[in-house]
Order: structure tokens, then C-alpha cells, then sequence
């Protein structure tokens, strides 16, 4: 059955789907737990600790870093207690696509979908890069080309996905466990090398508001920007497992805010025991930065070294391994509606939506393999994550104000107000991208286009009307019209 409306200014139709098109569609119910959750939300984030982060100092000098880090740990902290709220209100596993649909109509939910998968899709091909410069750095295997490191990691990892996403998550929390082990020992081993003058090698330029606290001046916080997200980059995705989790209603919340306590103390150890032992300059251009701090530190190669940079893989494949469970949730959520063909969408014998697995990773491994350029990904995936930020708390702020009566089992503590500071913070972080590089943010608005020119001229008229992120809106017009 078909049949057409038009939504906040945009013209769409429906298909209604039988009981079959959802059978070949279904995700496995009630694997994840809060604690689970709060697992996946460390391990989507925490390669932020052990590579990434470090190319902000070369943009902003410790203090540039610094000032960057406490802004977007406030930014993603305000977000993360929106999103619980609304993780917890509509529970599926469209998460910010479902919430901006709700919102913002469906040209805003599309737009939205569409930024979270270009940062889903682009962040392992960095993260995969990175691995290649540790497995590299290692002497491993006789490797001296990372594209071998690529198609093994996306292959096991996709592979394991397909497997099952209760087994997935369970090894994910344990790979997880690993790395946080890695950053304790790197930190112990750091803090008796620790000189304050340190932080501030980094010679001074004559950039305006240039000091030795601010080697690139004002304007260089700004160019860190996009690098301090790398510390918390992906926490968002924890609501993408609403249709796994055993409790939406009680778990998300719980599980996206203990993810999010721990990554800002991690974030926190890192930024100063790793310059603060190594020296900031040291570090600016490592693809291995924690390894590379404690040789600094040491004067050479020690036990220490060694541990992190083994381990500290651990890191690196725990949010590889994560951010493959992301992208795949938000391709299938964007397919089974109808947004993005729904060949996509479709689950096998286990539960997983195989092809939402296979197509991106596929991608992946050929940008990685192709560029190498782990700097230019990161810088990619931030703009589309910042993107989403602003739609996401502006769909946090036009739910607030247009269905205050909406059922929230979680509330945001101070309410839009806090969505609010978030959504400052994420223009900022947007026009950073723009700064320091205009190539990531070309290519980013390219994608944009082709994805809105697919929804306007082909799949906003063949939206599948029982799909759950469109329960939602139907549910909304109907207490309206009730009303």
C-alpha cells in the first residue's frame, strides 16, 4: 500500500512493508546490557587516546590542545545528556537519524543519517592507518606497506560482526579491558618523567596572541579543535544498539554517561603525561604517539615502549572494531526505511545485517589503502560527526519545545540549556574543520550532495511507512490531529 503526505515542506511517499520485509530485517533483541553499552561507548572512542589527538599540538601547541580539549569534553558532555534523553524516548537503531526524523522532518533526518554514516564509514579507514603505523613500528611480520594490516583487520573484524553481535560485543569488552590496561601502564611509566617544560617546547610563532603557552596564538585553538574531538569522537554511536539492548529505557542513559565519565579521565591523563614526559614537539607528527612519548622519555626502547605499543594495538582495534558495529547500525537503520536502498538492510540466519557490514568495509579498506592519510580521514569524519551534532541538538531543542508532553524516562539535567551549549561548541567545531583544512571539508560537502540528490530525485518516494523511526512521526501527526 502506498501513499503520499508532505512533511514540514517536503513532498514524500509511502509504501506500507508486510510482516516478511521486516522478518529479513530484524535485529537480535536484548543482547546488550548497560554495562555492555558503556563498554561500546569506551571502545568506539578510546584509539583517541592512542593516536590522533597528538596532531593538534602541531596546530595549537600544548596550551591550543589544552584550551581545545576542555571545550569539547564540555561539548560532548552536554550532547551525551541529550542523547540519553532521547536514546532513552525513541529507542531504535536509527538513534541521531531517528531523533532529527522526528524533529526535523525527513530531509533533516536523511541529512543527519547521512553525516553520522560519513563518520562511521571514514573513521576505521584512519583508525586502520594507525594500526598499520603500530604493526610498522613493531617490525611486525616484515611489513613495510600498511595495505596487508587493512584487509586483515577489516576482514577479522567484519567477519566477527557477522558472527553475532552478542559475540561481538562481549569480545569488543574485552579488547576494551586490554587497552584500558595499556593506558594505565603508559601513564604510571610516564609520571616520573613528567618536566612542566615540557608542555611548552614548542617553539613560539609570530601568529597573533602567540605565546609560549599558545605557540600558533588564538587562532590555533581553533586548528586543535578537530583533533581534541579525537579524544571523544563516536560516543554518540551508543544509542545505534537501542534495538539490541536488554532495557533501552533504563540502559542507554546509564550506559552512554559512564562511557562518556571515563573517557573524560582518560582524555585527561593522556594530554598531560604523554607531552608533559616526551615533550609536545616530539609528538606532533607520530602515528605512534604513546610508544614514541615513553622512547622520548626513556632515551630509547624499553619494556614499557614495547607493552604500549603491543597492547596499545588493543586500542586501535577496539575502535575499529566498534565503529564497524556503528556504521553497519546506521546503514541498516538509513536502508530499512527506505532512505538508502534497501538491499542494504537486510539481515541473515544470525541477526546481522551482513551487507551493511560488507559494502562500507569494502570502501574503507580501498580509501585507506589508496591515501594512507589517516590526518586527512580523521578530519573527514570530524566534519560529518560535527555536522550531526549541530542537527542532533537542534532536534534535542525542537522536541523539548514542541512535545514537552513526549514520554522521557530520562530527562537532560538543565534541559536545552545544556543541548544549547552543546550546539555553540559544535558550530565552532565545525568552522574549525574549515580552517585547517578545506580539502576534508570539499569532500565532505561532495558526499552531502550526492546523498540529498539520491533522497530528492529517487527514495523520498519510496519511504516504508512502518518502519520504526517513521512510527514515530506517524504516532506524532496522529496526537496532533487528536488534539
Amino acid at each position: 500500500m502506498a501513499h503520499d503526505e508532505r512533511h514540514r515542506g517536503v513532498d514524500v511517499d509511502y509504501e506500507t512493508k508486510g510482516e516478511d520485509y521486516f522478518d529479513n530485517r530484524s535485529l537480535r533483541r536484548g543482547a546488550a546490557g548497560w554495562v555492555l553499552l558503556a563498554g561500546l561507548g569506551v571502545s568506539y572512542v578510546i584509539s583517541g587516546d592512542f593516536a590522533g589527538w597528538n596532531f593538534g599540538l602541531a596546530e595549537g601547541g600544548w596550551g591550543g590542545l589544552l584550551i581545545a580539549t576542555v571545550l569539547m569534553a564540555t561539548m560532548y558532555t552536554c550532547m551525551v545528556f541529550g542523547l540519553a534523553e532521547m536514546s532513552a524516548a525513541m529507542p531504535v537503531a536509527g538513534a541521531g537519524y531517528g531523533f532529527a526524523r522526528r524533529a526535523l522532518g525527513p530531509i533533516g533526518g536523511f541529512a543527519t543519517g547521512t553525516a553520522i554514516l560519513i563518520e562511521y564509514a571514514i573513521a576505521p579507514a584512519a583508525i586502520a592507518v594507525f594500526i598499520g603505523g603500530y604493526v610498522e613500528a613493531l617490525g611486525l611480520f616484515g611489513l613495510t606497506s600498511g595495505w596487508p594490516v587493512f584487509l586483515a583487520t577489516y576482514a577479522i573484524f567484519v567477519g566477527i560482526h557477522l558472527w553475532g553481535v552478542g559475540e561481538a560485543l562481549r569480545l569488543m569488552l574485552a579488547i576494551t579491558g586490554l587497552a584500558v590496561v595499556a593506558l594505565v601502564v603508559f601513564v604510571v611509566g610516564m609520571i616520573g618523567q613528567f618536566d612542566v617544560d615540557n608542555l611548552f617546547d614548542v617553539p613560539m610563532t609570530d601568529s597573533f596572541g602567540a605565546s609560549s603557552f599558545l605557540p600558533f596564538g588564538i587562532m590555533g585553538v581553533w586548528g586543535a579543535l578537530v583533533f581534541a574531538i579525537w579524544f571523544f569522537l563516536a560516543i554518540e554511536g551508543v544509542p545505534l544498539a537501542a534495538e539490541e539492548a536488554r532495557d533501552p529505557k533504563r540502559d542507554m542513559p546509564r550506559g552512554i554517561i559512564v562511557g562518556m565519565v571515563i573517557l573524560l579521565a582518560t582524555a585527561a591523563l593522556i594530554l598531560v603525561t604523554a607531552p608533559g614526559g616526551a615533550g609536545a614537539k616530539a609528538l606532533m607528527a607520530s602515528d605512534n604517539p604513546l610508544p614514541e612519548a615513553v622512547r622520548q622519555a626513556y632515551g630509547g626502547s624499553n619494556a614499557v615502549a614495547e607493552f604500549v605499543n603491543y597492547v596499545g594495538l588493543a586500542g586501535l582495534i577496539a575502535s575499529f572494531f566498534s565503529i564497524i558495529y556503528a556504521y553497519s547500525r546506521q546503514l541498516f537503520a538509513l536502508s530499512r526505511a527506505g532512505y538508502l536502498p534497501r538491499w542494504l538492510s537486510v539481515t541473515g540466519k544470525r541477526r546481522t545485517p551482513y551487507l551493511a557490514l560488507i559494502v562500507p568495509g569494502t570502501i574503507g579498506f580501498a580509501l585507506a589503502s589508496i591515501t594512507m592519510a589517516g590526518d586527512l580521514m580523521i578530519q573527514i569524519a570530524v566534519f560529518g560527526a560535527a555536522v550531526s551534532y549541530v542537527l542532533m541538538m537542534v532536534s534535542h531543542i525542537v522536541l523539548r519545545r514542541r512535545e514537552p508532553s513526549m514520554e522521557r524516562p530520562y530527562r537532560t539535567p538543565g534541559g536545552v540549556a545544556t543541548t544549547g551549549v552543546a550546539l555553540v561548541l559544535a558550530v565552532a567545531a565545525l568552522i574549525a574543520v574549515f580552517l585547517v583544512d578545506l580539502t576534508a571539508a570539499a569532500i565532505v560537502a561532495g558526499i552531502f550532495v550526492a546523498a540529498l540528490a539520491y533522497f530528492w530525485f529517487y527514495s523520498r518516494h519510496r519511504l516504508v511507512a512502518n518502519a520504526p523511526e517513521e512510527e514515530f512521526e506517524a504516532i506524532e501527526r496522529a496526537e496532533a490531529e487528536l488534539s
